[in-house]
C-alpha cells in the first residue's frame, strides 16, 4: 500500500506525527507501505504541487490502495475523481479544511466545497476523533459505514516530576492562530499577582506575522521575563518531565495529541472545548472552557496555580486516567484493517469512475 502525505515527514505537527507512527508501527508489524512525499503547499497548493501529485499518482498501478492526508486529498477533488476507477482511495482527515482558523470566509468555502467533493471519491474515510466524524457525516456527505475513527496513540511516560516553584506552565504546539496562544497569553496576564512560568513550545516558523504579534502581547503585558517561546523540538519530552500543568487555548482541534501526551505524563490540562479536546482529555484529567474565552481560562487556572493541595488533587486524577488512553499499535492496527478491506471494493470504484 501508498500512503501520500504532504511536506516533510519530520515536521513538529500533530498531523504529520500521526501519519509518521502509523509507518512506523506498520513497518514493525511487518506491513510494507511506501510513503509518497507530496509538496508542502498543502492545502493551497501551487499548480506545480498538483501537477506532481497527479504523475505520481498516475505512476501508480491499478489497484493499488493509497491512504492520502486530509491535507491534501480535500484540495485535490478533481485528481481523487480521475483515479477514483483505477486506485482505492482512503482519505485520512485529521480535521476539515476549512475549520483553520483565521480563513477568509470565501477561502473556508472553497476549502469546505473541494473536500466534500474530495471525499465523494474515497471508498473509505479515516478521521482521528469521533467529533471530526459526526462532522463529516452531517456536513461533508460521508456515509458512516465508509467512516472509520481511529483515535491517537499515546506512548506509556515517566510522570513528570510536579515539583516547581513556582508552578511551571508547558504549552505543546504551533505558534498559528487556530492555538490561541493570544488567548493564553491574555489568561496568563490575569493571573499575573500569582507566581508561574510558562514555557511555549511549537513551530514558530510557520507564520512570522502572527508570531511577532504574539511576542508584542508578551511585551505589552511586560511578561518577557515568564513567558518564554522555545521554538519546536524533536524530543518533546524533557518539557513535559519539567512541566507542572499543561495549558493550550485551542480555538479547534481534530484530536488534540499534545493533550493526550499531558495526560500520559500526568500533568493537569487547562484547554479549551474546542473540536475534539473534550474527547482527548479524560474526565478528571482538565479543565475545559470555552475557545475564545480568556477570562474563563484564567478563572480556571487560577485555583490550580495558587493552592498546591488542588494542584495535586489534579495531578492525581490525571495519573489515574493515563493508565486508560489508547495506544498506537491499536490505532495502527485499526486504520490497517481499513486499508485491508478497501483492496476488495472493486464494485464500489468501478461505480466511482462511471459515475464521474
Amino acid at each position: 500500500m501508498v500512503f501520500a502525505i504532504p511536506g516533510d515527514l519530520e515536521a513538529p505537527t500533530g498531523g504529520t506525527g500521526y501519519d509518521r507512527r502509523l509507518i512506523a508501527e506498520w513497518r514493525r508489524a511487518g506491513i510494507r507501505v511506501r510513503h509518497l512525499a507530496l509538496g508542502a503547499a498543502f492545502p493551497h497548493p501551487a499548480a506545480a504541487d498538483a501537477a506532481d501529485a497527479a504523475r505520481q499518482l498516475a505512476g501508480l498501478g491499478d489497484g493499488t490502495v493509497v491512504l492520502i492526508d486530509g491535507l491534501a486529498f480535500g484540495a485535490l477533488p478533481d485528481l481523487a475523481r480521475r483515479e477514483a476507477g483505477r486506485l482505492r482511495l482512503v482519505a485520512l482527515v485529521h480535521h476539515p479544511l476549512a475549520l483553520e482558523t483565521g480563513l477568509e470566509p470565501e477561502t473556508a468555502r472553497r476549502l469546505a466545497a473541494a473536500e466534500r467533493a474530495a471525499l465523494e471519491a474515497a471508498v473509505a474515510v479515516v478521521t482521528t476523533s469521533p467529533d471530526t466524524g459526526r462532522r463529516l457525516v452531517a456536513d461533508y456527505g460521508v456515509a458512516p459505514d465508509r467512516l472509520t475513527v481511529a483515535v491517537p496513540g499515546t506512548d506509556p511516560a515517566e510522570f513528570a516530576a510536579a515539583s516547581g516553584d513556582p508552578p511551571r506552565l508547558l504549552s505543546l504546539g504551533s505558534l498559528i492562530p487556530r492555538k490561541g496562544h493570544d488567548v493564553l497569553i491574555d489568561a496568563l496576564a490575569a493571573v499575573a499577582d500569582l507566581p508561574w512560568t510558562c514555557r511555549c513550545v511549537g513551530d514558530d516558523r510557520r507564520d512570522p506575522d502572527w508570531v511577532a504579534g504574539l511576542r508584542r502581547r508578551v511585551a505589552e503585558h511586560g511578561l518577557e521575563a515568564r513567558i518564554t517561546f522555545g521554538g519546536a523540538a524533536a524530543d518533546v519530552g524533557p518539557a513535559f518531565a519539567a512541566a507542572d500543568l499543561f495549558v493550550l487555548a485551542s480555538w479547534y482541534e481534530g484530536y488534540g495529541m499534545a493533550f493526550c501526551e499531558a495526560v500520559a505524563h500526568g500533568l493537569p490540562v487547562v484547554g479549551c472545548a474546542g473540536g475534539a479536546v473534550a474527547e482527548a482529555v479524560p474526565a478528571g484529567a482538565g479543565r475545559l472552557v470555552a475557545p475564545g474565552d480568556a477570562a474563563a481560562f484564567a478563572a480556571a487556572l487560577r485555583p490550580l496555580l495558587a493552592d498546591a493541595d488542588v494542584r495535586r488533587a489534579a495531578r492525581d486524577a490525571t495519573r489515574a486516567a493515563a493508565a486508560d488512553l489508547p495506544r498506537w499499535p491499536e490505532t495502527a492496527a485499526i486504520v490497517a484493517d481499513v486499508l485491508a478491506a478497501a483492496g476488495s471494493f472493486p464494485a464500489l470504484l468501478a461505480r466511482a469512475g462511471a459515475d464521474r
